[in-house]
């Protein structure tokens, strides 16, 4: 069965956006690629921090994290070489759109004084990054077994060439951009 947020863009944005910008070919349509959730933990603090926080990303995400090690030891940083710095999730198809359909119906708007994201966030190349300071905004996250809180980055990659145009499949898609 395939993703709420998935009908919706081939029922709903593909033709708004075929009509917009005058696209002649389907293949010119933008759409959604993966999904980077990336969790960065401090490598001064102890041992279980690590392991939290990749537990935390596998419940939001529904996926086995990633953990990422330090290619270079850094001594003003406290940092050896392969030590566990972080852990990260690539999401593509279904899991793809359930999170986007989660982060965007559920998870924002649980920000306290959310007003929307900023939408000069965009790289140049039709990919939005943005952080998120606090791992509790997902319903998935029970709050008294949290021991420290833990930000983390989301990037959505689309395959649009500009940013405008990745502007828009979002806004069509539901994304929360806030107004100038």
């Amino acid at each position: 069965m395939k993703a709420r947020l998935y009908d919706k863009y081939k029922n709903d944005v593909v033709p708004a956006l075929k009509e917009k910008h005058k696209y002649t070919n389907v293949h010119q349509i933008p759409k959604l690629v993966k999904i980077v959730v990336n969790m960065g933990v401090s490598a001064s603090l102890e041992k279980g921090a690590i392991e939290d926080a990749a537990k935390d990303l596998s419940l939001i995400t529904g996926r086995k994290p990633a953990i990422s090690k330090s290619k270079k030891a850094v001594a003003s940083f406290k940092l050896r070489e392969n030590q566990p710095i972080g852990c990260r999730v690539t999401l593509r198809n279904d899991a793809m759109y359930e999170f986007f359909d989660r982060l965007v119906a559920a998870a924002l708007p649980r920000i306290r004084d959310f007003r929307g994201l900023s939408p000069r966030k965009f790289d140049g190349r039709g990919n939005y990054t943005f952080g998120v300071a606090d791992q509790a905004i997902f319903p998935e996250i029970e709050l008294e077994k949290i021991k420290r809180t833990q930000g983390m980055d989301i990037t959505i990659v689309t395959t649009a060439p500009t940013d405008d145009q990745a502007r828009d499949l979002m806004k069509f898609l539901g994304f929360p951009f806030s107004e100038k």
